[in-house]
């Protein structure tokens, strides 16, 4: 009778905790060097396996970055559109937002840049699946920028799209910030956030935007 086939990793490591270590040293390899400076021996080197190993556990390169993507980024995506609701024309909207995507990256915020990541080469499964990831991301930040201005009375498309790229780079810059202060929790992030959204709203006095 055939021996069945082992759950054990090597030296006595169960197989789905080796592999778990392999995909927490790829996201770390990946977001520190891009896909395209990564490697598979650095990878393995970080959790004391042979490349072989590696590969027979994960695949490709382009297989196990895409095992690391897929997980955070669909956690991101559902985290949003839970966040945005079915009132994403609230004013505490952006605040929900925020918190959802440092909640949802809690534990493993360097995979931030494993999402995006401009280095994946062009053409490959691994750009195709994370531009997917980006445009719905983007779809979500566009539909929810251009309710809030409806609701403050813009209906001018230009105030739109030009809120949607402010939002997505005041994201990116906020998350990075957050990436280097590892003890600042999403709570508090999100405190932060209100205390500076309540600070810039201070620039603009309330009857308009003064000429000079």
């Amino acid at each position: 009778m055939a021996t069945p086939p082992s759950k054990a990793g090597t030296k006595g490591v169960p197989r789905d905790d080796r592999r778990r270590q392999m995909l927490e040293a790829a996201t770390q390899e990946f977001a520190a060097r891009g896909y395209a400076a990564a490697s598979l021996p650095a990878i393995a080197a970080r959790v004391g396996v042979t490349k072989t190993l590696l590969h027979q556990y994960m695949g490709t390169k382009e297989d196990l970055y895409l095992a690391c993507l897929v997980p955070v980024a669909d956690r991101l995506l559902g985290a949003i559109r839970a966040a945005m609701g079915p009132h994403a024309a609230s004013p505490h909207t952006p605040l929900r937002v925020l918190h959802a995507v440092f909640t949802a990256l809690e534990g493993q915020r360097e995979a931030w840049f494993v999402l995006y990541d401009t280095s994946l080469p062009p053409g490959g499964e691994a750009a195709r699946t994370a531009g997917e990831y980006w445009r719905a991301i983007d779809r979500l930040a566009a539909g929810g920028t251009a309710e809030l201005l409806r609701a403050a009375g813009s209906t001018d498309p230009l105030d739109a799209d030009a809120l949607k790229y402010v939002w997505r780079d005041l994201v990116a810059t906020l998350v990075r910030w957050w990436v280097k202060h590892p003890e600042q929790t999403p709570a508090a992030m999100t405190e932060r956030c209100a205390r500076l959204f309540a600070a810039a709203a201070t620039v603009t006095p309330s009857g308009g935007p003064q000429r000079p």
